[in-house]
């Protein structure tokens, strides 16, 4: 069952997050919720107070709705990192934290950087950053951003956001990794004949980005952001059997934006998809109500079926 959500609930839904460290202005976007050293960490994109530096904001959470913010990660001077950093996301592998993230401010040059910790907080970078970026070619421009890693079939797929050749469209790609990677730039294989997915349908416009997978079964189910921000980005749904070839579970979002006068009325974009520890499913997201003047996190808990996954009404 596909609706939108948030029609029905008054302006401010349970977990309403947005970052306070710029003054008056609530600003955070790309949440990605991991449990790790037992608790939720959330890493989230947040900017300087002129929107022209990207950095890393991190909370913490016992529960998911209430958040604290216990740091911020910063791009590494005089690395590709220079301008900025964003788009987070992460895994845990031997017991530690590893995070991909992009450069920011970088135009076609942007890619995917990874970074390493013990704690959650302090992060050791990767010394062959940038770990990756596509080739250019008919279809790529050589960018990449919004990665998502997860392991699938006894390897690891990197999925990536890249813009075309021409720079106005922006599409869905992956590269593979063995399961015994170290994420380093030489672990990465592009696959050949992408995008997985690019936009075609009307709500989508020009843009298929920011993807965040979880198998269920034999399936890896793929949400993702249609729209660039504000158009209004509204979150889809895809299936793949085999981590590269997917079809869409419905033409129309599986999270839309607000109504008229609701919190998110300017967007539900960017999402994550967590199983938490209680085993309940919830999507992670952001949304505005201003055009992006200010930016809030979210979440709205999802079940199964065996039609897939479906929003649960409160």
């Amino acid at each position: 069952m596909f609706f939108s959500f948030f029609s029905t609930l008054a302006q401010k839904p349970e977990m309403y997050y947005g970052d306070s460290e710029i003054e008056n202005r609530p600003f955070s976007k790309d949440p990605y919720v991991i449990f790790f050293n037992g608790k939720y960490f959330m890493y989230y994109s947040v900017p300087d107070e002129f929107k022209k530096e990207w950095f890393i904001g991190i909370a913490t959470s016992s529960d998911l709705m209430n958040w604290d913010k216990i740091g911020t990660i910063k791009g590494k001077k005089g690395s590709v990192e220079e301008k900025g950093i964003c788009a987070p996301s992460a895994l845990v592998k031997n017991g530690n934290l590893h995070l991909f993230y992009q450069t920011y401010g970088n135009g076609k040059q942007d890619a995917i950087c990874h970074a390493v910790s013990t704690n959650g907080i302090d992060f050791e970078r990767d010394p062959t950053n940038p770990i990756f970026r596509p080739k250019i070619s008919e279809w790529s421009c050589g960018r990449a951003i919004d990665a998502e890693v997860i392991a699938f079939k006894n390897q690891y797929f990197l999925y990536f956001a890249t813009r075309d050749p021409d720079y106005k469209i922006q599409q869905q790609g992956v590269a593979v990794a063995s399961i015994n990677t170290n994420f380093d730039r030489n672990s990465w294989t592009e696959i050949p004949n992408m995008p997985i997915l690019k936009p075609e349908l009307d709500w989508e416009l020009k843009c298929i980005e920011a993807a965040s997978c979880i198998q269920r079964g034999k399936n890896l189910y793929m949400f993702y952001a249609g729209a660039y921000n504000n158009d209004p980005q509204q979150i889809g749904l895809a299936k793949s059997k085999d981590g590269i070839n997917w079809k869409r579970v419905s033409n129309e979002p599986f999270l839309k934006n607000g109504e008229k006068g609701s919190w998110n009325e300017s967007e539900s974009g960017h999402p994550h998809i967590l199983k938490a520890e209680n085993g309940k499913y919830y999507l992670f997201f952001q949304g505005n109500n201003d055009k992006g003047k200010t930016w809030f996190l979210s979440n709205v808990e999802i079940g199964w079926n065996k039609k897939g996954p479906f929003l649960i009404k409160k």
